[in-house]
């Protein structure tokens, strides 16, 4: 008799159940057994509603005594189609290989084949998914979660933002990417949240969708009826600014600009947003200051020489910081 075959079907929990490729249907309509360890698989109901008959497999076997079962069956001359729990039951993979190497290691002919069939995939974002679903589940569950309201959570927002910066200016990805989780996870926290006024409720869908929405609608070179490759990032900004101001109904330059932000920023942008929107109001020039000087001449040098950074093309935040990061590594130099 010729041995079959065994297939252990891997599908994506985060793929609606159904959506499975093409040769996996095949396989499945073409098996002898199909077989699954919970009674409640997300893919029977879709499976069985084509015509394809799934067993469940009663009682809880260990992976080996699984493997066994499979090969079994498989040794009789079926093809036998195991469906897979959502982590892909790795514990019965290994086993089928090693009851498979053991029969080989003896001598053993007319070895049954064994494949690992990837059934559905993983969109891009796919994982977003379970940042969403493990939200949820802490929202429900951990006390702390449960105490968190919007205004409490601005400080670990805030946190996590310059955290974030730190992470890219130095450099080192792995920071990186463990911090822009860490800011993500703020975002979906907030939407949950969200999701709980009880007079304007909103969903971390409906922050995505809106997010979707605008930026298609404020860059028409890349999604309007006439594409322009070609344009220029200053193009592309002040195209950008002209349909915010559109959308906002702004009456002024300066309108919405969050006096929240850091000092030197929040000087960047105002003089970036008037100077865009041709607006000219006269400032103090970058000169030296007297030998005590009072706050206003201070800030007004302060705003000159962001003035001065603007025309060099410097992001005067960014200079800052990398100027104290100088001093400090000359501190410690020193100390040493």
């Amino acid at each position: 008799m010729t041995a079959g075959h065994v297939t252990l079907l891997l599908t994506s929990p985060r793929v609606a159940p159904g959506l499975l490729a093409w040769p996996a249907w095949e396989l499945l309509r073409g098996a002898d057994r199909v077989l699954t360890g919970d009674v409640d698989h997300p893919q029977r109901p879709s499976i069985e509603a084509a015509g394809v008959a799934v067993e469940t497999v009663q009682t809880t076997p260990t992976s080996g005594e699984l493997a066994l079962l499979l090969l079994d069956a498989a040794d009789a001359g079926e093809s036998v189609v195991w469906l897979a729990a959502d982590d892909g039951d790795p514990a019965l993979g290994r086993a089928l290989g090693q009851v498979l190497a053991r029969r080989a290691e003896a001598g053993m002919s007319g070895l049954p084949e064994l494949e690992v069939v990837p059934a559905s995939y993983d969109l891009p974002g796919a994982r977003l998914l379970d940042l969403v679903s493990v939200m949820d589940q802490l929202r429900a569950r951990c006390p702390w979660v449960r105490d968190q309201t919007h205004r409490s959570l601005v400080r670990y927002l805030v946190e996590e933002s310059y955290e974030t910066v730190e992470a890219i200016e130095t450099g080192e990805q792995e920071h990186l990417r463990e911090e822009l989780g860490d800011l993500l996870f703020q975002v979906v926290f907030h939407a949950r949240l969200a999701e709980e006024n009880p007079d304007t409720p909103f969903t971390i869908d409906d922050v995505t969708g809106d997010l979707v929405e605008k930026l298609i609608r404020r860059n028409p070179h890349v999604f309007g009826p006439d594409v322009s490759p070609e344009a220029t990032s200053a193009e592309v900004e002040n195209v950008w600014d002209a349909l915010k101001a559109e959308e906002k109904r702004r009456t002024s330059a300066v309108e919405g600009v969050p006096l929240a932000l850091p000092g030197l920023t929040l000087a960047d942008k105002l003089l970036s947003r008037t100077t865009r929107a041709g607006v000219h109001v006269e400032i103090a020039s970058a000169r030296a200051l007297p030998e005590r000087p009072d706050a206003e001449q201070v800030g007004d040098a302060l705003l000159a020489l962001v003035d001065v950074a603007r025309a060099a093309d410097v992001d005067p935040e960014q200079a800052l910081r990398d100027a104290c990061r100088r001093y400090i590594a000359a501190v410690q130099a020193a100390e040493r």
